[in-house]
């Protein structure tokens, strides 16, 4: 079943529910659409499924059902850029589970969506299991994430009146050194809004508020290093996980890096690499997904 579902700020959202009816219901904000031709190769030279979301919600359906929606694609063709506030995601994604009848949910969120997960986990009762891919759920990088986007907002405003190449380029030929943003600024606005208002989040001060079955992961590669244009700051996922690996288990949290010289942020996100353990974590953690 797919339905448009009306977002708070009046935008409309594609949203499908599949798979075992009698098992528990996972929310997956991570489901992008599938692409095509020469923009699926292109994908594949960085590393990325052309079909990340389908591939994710068919290696559910069989256990689980699977509410699944693309929300930073939909935030990509729809910028928020004023409102775009931890308090305002969590009403749209519950707001998507309300018109989908979706009481209870366990939650699967990858880099910033795994932060959201976060927020969602202490606003509201309704999820069975967190899930945080990509960001850490204590020491999180939000400062340094602040800074980047920022930085990006920045670009893009003294950018946007300049000539700029609309060719698509591998990784091989991009010049991180010198790269300029050359996106819509309501776009990179609406994520710079988002940080700003995580300026003063205390990720550790909410931990007592979790309760429920909780795992968090990297690839012992996530380690991105910006450059000069983007705030000369480093955003070090799986160093801030490994470090703080014992005191999150402490806390309750199942802690995985995933190791391999190519386990950066882009290649730890690609199904192959992650639904395995993370459905085997989903069923032990959700009486067999029923």
């Amino acid at each position: 079943m797919e339905k448009f579902i009306k977002l708070i700020d009046e935008s409309d959202i594609k949203v499908g529910l599949v798979g075992n009816p009698g098992g528990k219901t996972v929310m997956l904000p991570t489901a992008k659409e599938t692409v095509y031709g020469q923009e699926a190769e292109l994908l594949k030279q960085w590393g990325v499924d052309p079909e990340l979301g389908k591939h994710f919600v068919e290696g559910l359906c069989d256990t689980f059902q699977v509410l699944y929606f693309d929300y930073e694609g939909h935030r990509l063709q729809h910028p928020n850029p004023e409102n775009l506030t931890p308090e305002n995601i969590v009403k749209d994604l519950l707001a998507i589970a309300d018109k989908m009848n979706v009481k209870k949910f366990h939650y699967y969120g990858y880099s910033w969506l795994a932060l959201v997960g976060l927020q969602l986990a202490i606003r509201t009762n309704r999820l069975e299991s967190l899930i945080m891919g990509g960001f850490p759920p204590i020491d999180g990088p939000y400062q340094e994430m602040l800074a980047v986007t920022a930085k990006t907002y920045e670009q893009v405003l003294s950018h946007k009146n300049s000539p700029g190449s609309n060719e698509q380029q591998s990784p091989e030929q991009v010049d991180w050194d010198h790269v300029q943003v050359k996106i819509d600024e309501n776009q990179t606005k609406q994520f710079f809004t988002m940080y700003k208002h995580l300026a003063s989040f205390d990720d550790r001060a909410i931990q007592h508020l979790l309760t429920i079955p909780r795992l968090t992961f990297a690839g012992e590669k996530d380690t991105i290093v910006y450059g000069e244009n983007f705030g000369n700051v480093t955003v070090d996922i799986a160093g801030i996980i490994q470090q703080n690996k014992q005191e999150l288990e402490s806390l309750g949290w199942d802690v995985e890096i995933l190791k391999g010289e190519d386990m950066d942020h882009t290649k730890t996100m690609q199904p192959e690499t992650v639904l395995p353990f993370i459905k085997t974590w989903l069923v032990k953690n959700s009486n067999g997904g029923r």
